[in-house]
């Protein structure tokens, strides 16, 4: 045993926590969001809507881990995620460390905390990220331990697992990854560790020496790296790497060395270039990059005022993702710093992707597949950034004129370490150091005359380990910039069938949210109806959606394109898909002959004998379903689902000792795998979700006593909306055990279970709640769950219909009507009905403050009056109350009639809490608001007063929650402070504050960068006021331009956005709104060149169109003096 024992403990962690509100009980089918550039559907998840606004002392459940090196801290109960790593010998946090649980809305479902790490898998966030895992210990022979921690993804039902490993004698942690699809189902995936770090104007993030160039977000803009040579997310960091920082733009906060004068700066800081992304301090806004093309394994950040670091390894020809995030060194950043901690500060992210190397960017995890790897992190102290590293060391060399300094950093004790340098092949210096990782060497020396970095090589040698690592300096390769991604053609304009199915499943592998691969696939079969790809993918479809028969259909018309000259093809998935969807629609002879053509290529071996062995145990043979479910381990070891099947075969081929040993083995590979614990006899700790998985698996290979004893066995957590579940897939499972009584029984006693939280999702779910409507068509129950599960297969036809049978046996449900709400208007277009289904609703729940909200957002879709929505709001003041959503509402319909001060009162009554991406919507009623003050104040001839309310516009509260973008546009507020300071008669403060609105070009708004804004007009007024009439005239020439070309453009969605707020409720019709906002901008242009009335007739069109448009505000402005 080792002399340096791990150490580890289970015990509860108090910390200061801001909970989570219950989730909402209505269903959020968000089939279009926008969510980290992919999809951002939720369903079956709930919904998260606030976090409370004080915090209570909580004692999570928290596991220690620690050797004689490191400290780490691991939180089950936030999806797994390390909360503290610290540098045991100097302190130091190399993980960033929370001091409270301090949620924001930043998760899929709601609720994400910053911090530790955060291991996102199956898609970005991880869906599970608030939820809780199960947990292991494991003691190795070795005397390293291993915290293990798993759960299945709520979404696809895979089965993730990791494991944070101390080793006795080494500082490194190691991440243990296994990413299982324990579904018989090809699924997709992304794995990025999510590691932040504090940061401040002195951190450096370090990548390899090789990264010359990085990427955007779906590579949607790319960037030379560290020096970027043009604009990035907006900022253009040419101009400041040729003329600094602009004064305006300087960071009140962590000011970077080259905006001070030398006395100010900090000696341990170096002065770096004002345009090297590499520094925290030098990005102002919310910004990611991803590493292109490194051959290199190590990333990792430098702390220089703490003088320590982390080092993060994986093995790069599986972990290509390099990725640094950043909210931003500006006031935008320091909001949402303050939103996600009391007080703890700034980081930034320095993420390593697995399998993927953007976001999104997703692999394939084919049926029972586990892939597993293994990820490290130590840190470092003393040597700066490291220039190469890898699990047992990191080192630095860094030239200076004929100076050189070394840093070395290793992760064990190392004495007598050996490090040498040399130039030209000839050791010019070499140093004996007695190394530890808190004992790093550091160390000068002179230089040949004219020697080169390149000329240099460092290695590094100990006594018992030989070369732990060595370091040449190349110089940088010249290549051109990679060049952006481009969005697809539409599938017209797709040449080729080959191209079509690429785009096609392109689409699909990565979840996009906005653009369907169902569209390329379908072009491609017109052209072609046998094209086996598109045929194949087409039913994969279908099948998804539970259609059956129609996926049957697709898979039948890809066989036959394969075998009509082949009989034996060299594809075998289409009759693997073909044996699964024969076996949802229990027909399993004519599957068990599907699924053996596909044994005929090694490709399909695996998941298609292990399909066969669950149809042989459904018949009772066993000894073929063992040699079928051993063929199937042959080629893939690792499947837990076939290796517990294998157990229970034997088990009824009386074998049990063969039987305990196949268990024992399984329980050793995955300690958490339910099933093998359940057939252990260990009680089931597990969520009803994943009991009702661990039903289903049984039930598939006809242990349907089992499975039945399993679901009886359930108690279902409280809000977990499983219990109707439970009970549905028992009576299907009494049905098919031929006990009629009993499925009559618990089906009665699933449709009298409270429906709160009951999302089903699964095509098993699918069945139960089909045949529950077989047994009994009256169940209003089970129409709403079917319904909710195939609107959000977006089979809307079919859920419309169910709703309308629920809704029609039980009319006081609300949520029913509610979802039909919503279907009458983004399927049917019917307004109308989807007025009187929420109208109905609200009178079903009137306590439902959400209802009252999205019928708000269907009046204002629908053209109702501001001062009708407005009188809405007004007589339930207790449910705007509980909303961000609603008060903000509530504050522009005051704003549009013109009570701005009734405005300003909701919005200092309440803390925001905005979502990310969604920012600006309060702010932009603040300002609003405090901009009609003070023209009031301007029309009254309180000029000073004015000045006031213009002055406020710029500072907004904090209660507020936010603050505007760093490339937000501002110049209306100025143009109006220069209006106030010229009637209070300050000449010079008005000119000051005309010139910056004159100078501001182009904008930010809706999460991206654009030339021309409602902005643009209060610049070239500005421009006016200044003196610059030419340029003036100009500028709204060009608006105008702008404008009328926009009115004739198609309207599309960004095919590279990562966030879409509109698009979460109602449908919009985006070629509508787009017009309108040319209209406005039309407006804008003809009003500043002094056509009146052509402008007034723009905006009197803009509100007829949108009675709740903000050109109201112009309107009145028309009269106001200037």
């Amino acid at each position: 045993m080792s002399n340096n024992p791990v150490q580890v403990r289970r015990e509860p962690v108090v910390l200061p926590t801001y909970e989570p509100l219950p989730p909402d009980k209505n269903p959020m089918f968000l089939e279009r969001r926008v969510y980290q550039g992919s999809s951002g559907r939720v369903y079956p998840l709930p919904f998260y809507n606030r976090i409370a606004e004080t915090r209570t002392e909580r004692a999570w459940d928290g596991v220690f881990l620690e050797n004689d090196f490191i400290r780490v801290l691991i939180l089950p109960e936030l999806g797994g995620r390390i909360h503290l790593g610290q540098d045991k010998a100097n302190g130091y946090d190399f993980f960033y460390r929370q001091s409270a649980i301090k949620p924001a809305l930043v998760g899929l479902a709601g609720p994400w905390v910053s911090g530790g790490v955060e291991f996102n898998w199956p898609q970005h966030h991880r869906p599970a990220t608030f939820m809780p895992v199960a947990t292991h210990i494991e003691e190795h022979a070795d005397g390293s331990m291993t915290v293990w921690l798993s759960d299945h993804d709520p979404l696809e039902r895979m089965k993730g697992m990791h494991g944070i490993c101390l080793h006795p004698d080494s500082a490194c942690i190691e991440l243990k990854m296994r990413a299982y699809n324990r579904t018989p189902h090809g699924q997709t995936f992304l794995w990025w560790a999510n590691v932040a770090t504090r940061v401040h104007e002195g951190y450096q993030s370090f990548f390899p020496p090789d990264v010359t160039s990085v990427a955007d977000h779906a590579k949607r803009a790319t960037s030379r790296f560290p020096l970027c040579e043009g604009r990035y997310y907006g900022v253009d960091y040419a101009a400041r790497g040729r003329h600094g920082v602009p004064a305006g733009e300087v960071p009140t906060a962590y000011v970077p060395p080259h905006c001070l004068p030398a006395a100010r700066r900090h000696p341990a800081i170096p002065l770096y270039a004002p345009n090297d992304l590499s520094w925290y301090a030098n990005i102002p806004v919310p910004t990611s990059y991803m590493c292109l093309g490194s051959r290199e394994d190590f990333s990792g950040g430098y702390d220089f005022l703490a003088q320590a670091g982390l080092v993060q390894v994986c093995n790069h020809h599986i972990a290509p993702g390099k990725k640094q995030w950043t909210w931003g060194n500006h006031a935008f950043g320091y909001a949402w710093d303050r939103l996600l901690s009391d007080g703890d500060g700034p980081y930034v992210e320095l993420m390593l992707g697995v399998y993927t190397d953007n976001q999104p960017d997703f692999s394939f995890l084919q049926p029972g597949e586990t892939k597993s790897w293994s990820v490290f992190w130590y840190p470092i102290q003393k040597i700066g950034p490291a220039q190469s590293a890898n699990t047992r060391a990191a080192v630095s060399l860094q030239v200076a004129g004929r100076r050189a300094r070394v840093g070395v950093a290793v992760t064990a004790v190392r004495p007598g370490l050996q490090v040498r340098l040399a130039h030209r092949g000839r050791v010019i210096k070499e140093w004996k150091h007695s190394a530890a990782p808190a004992a790093p060497l550091v160390a000068e020396c002179d230089l040949p005359r004219g020697a080169r970095a390149t000329d240099l090589l460092l290695t590094v040698h100990a006594p018992d380990a030989g070369e732990l690592i060595r370091y040449q300096p190349r110089a940088p390769e010249e290549s051109p910039l990679p060049a952006p991604a481009t969005e697809p053609p539409p599938p017209a304009a797709v040449a080729s069938a080959d191209e079509l199915h690429g785009i096609g499943l392109h689409l699909s592998q990565y979840r996009h949210a906005t653009r369907s691969p169902v569209l390329y696939w379908q072009e491609a079969l017109r052209r072609d109806p046998g094209d086996a790809r598109c045929n194949n993918a087409l039913g994969l479809w279908h099948l998804r959606r539970g259609e059956f028969t129609r996926a049957e259909g697709c898979f039948r018309a890809a066989i036959a394109r394969l075998v009509s000259r082949n009989p034996n093809p060299y594809d075998g998935e289409p009759f693997y898909n073909l044996g699964l969807v024969l076996r949802y629609l229990g027909r399993d002879e004519e599957a068990y002959a599907a699924l053996y053509k596909a044994t005929w290529n090694q490709a399909w071996q695996a998941p298609g004998y292990h399909a066969l062995a669950e149809i042989d145990c459904t018949r009772g043979d066993w000894a073929t379903a063992l040699d079928h479910v051993e063929r199937s381990l042959r080629l893939n070891t690792d499947n837990l689902r076939a290796r517990n099947l294998r157990g229970l075969i034997l088990r009824q081929l009386g074998r049990q000792q063969e039987a305990d040993a196949q268990l024992a083995a399984t329980l050793a590979l995955d300690p958490l795998d339910w099933w093998a614990r359940h057939l252990h006899g260990d009680a089931l700790a597990c969520d009803t979700q994943v009991r009702l998985d661990l039903a289903i698996d049984y039930a598939r290979a006809g242990f349907v006593a089992a499975a039945i004893e399993l679901l009886q066995q359930a108690c279902p957590e409280p809000g977990s909306g499983t219990a109707p579940l439970v009970g549905y897939h028992l009576a299907r499972l009494h049905e098919r055990a031929g006990n009629r009584t009993a499925a009559q029984k618990a089906g009665r006693a699933a449709a009298a279970t409270a429906p709160d939280y009951c999302f089903p999702a699964r095509l098993e779910d699918q069945l139960a709640l089909e045949a529950a409507l077989a047994r009994n068509p009256r169940d209003s129950r089970a129409a709403y769950y079917l319904g909710n599960l195939f609107y959000d297969r977006r089979r809307y036809d079919e859920a419309i219909a169910l709703w309308e049978t629920s809704a029609r046996r039980a009319p006081g449900y609300s949520v029913v009507w509610r979802n039909l709400g919503i279907a009458y208007f983004n399927v049917e277009r019917a307004p109308a009905k989807a007025r009187a289904a929420y109208a109905r609703a609200r009178r079903a729940n009137p306590t439902d403050a959400r209802l009252l909200y999205e019928q708000d957002q269907l009046w204002k879709r629908l053209g109702e009056a501001p001062a009708v929505r407005l009188r809405e709001f007004e007589r339930h003041p207790e449910l705007v109350a509980q909303r961000d959503d609603a008060s903000i509402e509530m504050c522009a319909l005051f704003n549009q009639t013109r009570q701005p001060e009734r405005a300003l009162a909701l919005l200092g009554a309440r803390r925001f809490q905005p979502w990310e991406g969604g920012e600006g919507q309060v702010l932009g009623q603040y300002v609003r608001a405090r901009l009609a003050l003070g023209r009031c104040a301007l029309a009254a001839g309180d000029s000073s007063g004015a000045r006031s309310q213009f002055e406020a516009a710029l500072t907004p509260p904090e209660n507020l929650g936010e603050v505007r973008h760093p490339l937000a546009n501002q110049s209306d507020i100025h143009y109006w402070l220069g209006v106030a300071h010229a009637a209070c008669g300050e000449r010079g403060e008005a000119r000051r504050w005309w010139q910056r609105a004159a100078a501001f070009r182009g904008d930010f708004q809706d999460m991206s960068v654009r030339a021309y804004s409602d902005m643009t007009h209060f610049s070239a007024l500005a421009l006016r006021k200044v003196g610059r009439s030419a340029a003036a005239e100009k500028l709204l020439g060009e608006l105008l331009a702008h404008a009328r070309v926009l009115a004739r453009t198609p309207a599309l969605v960004d095919y590279f956005a990562t966030s879409l707020p509109t698009l979460l409720l109602f449908d919009d019709d985006l070629q509508y709104r787009q017009t309108t906002a040319a209209l406005f901008l039309q407006a804008q242009a003809e009003l500043g060149l002094g056509r009146i009335a052509v402008a007034r007739r723009h905006l009197g069109e803009v509100l007829r169109r949108d009675p709740s448009h903000a050109a109201a505000d112009l309107l009145s402005e028309l009269a106001s003096p200037a």
